[in-house]
């Protein structure tokens, strides 16, 4: 589902068949995470107050182009200018990420995926050191692996991987023990399956 949290309008986006998602619980969850959520909503506020005052039209970093995030930098704190940076980009990678799916490009997907995750390591500091070996492994496994990024709320927790079908049981096979090599972590692995999204109940 493509979801406006703002008018709470949505969209259903299709998932082809030749693709399949699987998650990978690092069983990482560290210590700093609330701490974590409650200073990234202080930043982010600071950012949105600090531009609306350049940009009285303002009540949100999405209202916010990328365009204007830079012409307003001056004004902003480089570590408060990352993480609205973040925020812009990723509202942008969402609806190009609606875009792809709908014209079933899991290659454009996959991309943005990525791109998110390196977003949310560089600017927005939420991932954690298993969560980005989970990530560059499952980008090792080759081609078939379409994207891969962190998902949930950061600090830990698990990846989310697109994975081409016919390719799924290899990569379970090949994730498991390189990540258990790597971190001395045994992982969880769960495969997603597409299905029909929540819906409106009359």
């Amino acid at each position: 589902i493509l979801l406006d949290t703002r008018s709470l309008t949505f969209d259903y986006l299709p998932l082809p068949d030749t693709a399949t998602f699987v998650v990978c619980n690092t069983m990482v969850k560290h210590s700093n995470a609330t701490g974590g959520y409650n200073e990234r909503h202080a930043e982010c506020s600071a950012g949105v107050a600090a531009i609306a005052a350049r940009y009285p039209g303002v009540r949100a970093l999405r209202d916010v182009t990328l365009e204007e995030l830079e012409a307003a930098r001056d004004a902003l704190p480089d570590k408060i200018f990352r993480r609205c940076r973040h925020v812009v980009t990723e509202d942008a990678r969402v609806l190009d990420a609606g875009r792809a799916l709908e014209r079933s490009d899991l290659g454009e997907f996959g991309r943005l995926m990525t791109a998110s995750h390196r977003s949310m390591r560089d600017d927005f500091e939420i991932s954690a050191p298993e969560v980005d070996v989970m990530v560059d492994l499952a980008q090792a496994f080759g081609s078939s692996v379409y994207g891969a990024r962190m998902t949930g709320g950061g600090f830990g927790g698990s990846t989310v991987n697109l994975v081409a079908a016919g390719d799924v049981d290899a990569f379970v096979r090949y994730i498991v023990p390189a990540y258990r090599t790597a971190t001395a972590i045994e992982p969880l692995v769960y495969l997603g399956v597409g299905a029909p999204g929540a819906g409106v109940v009359a």
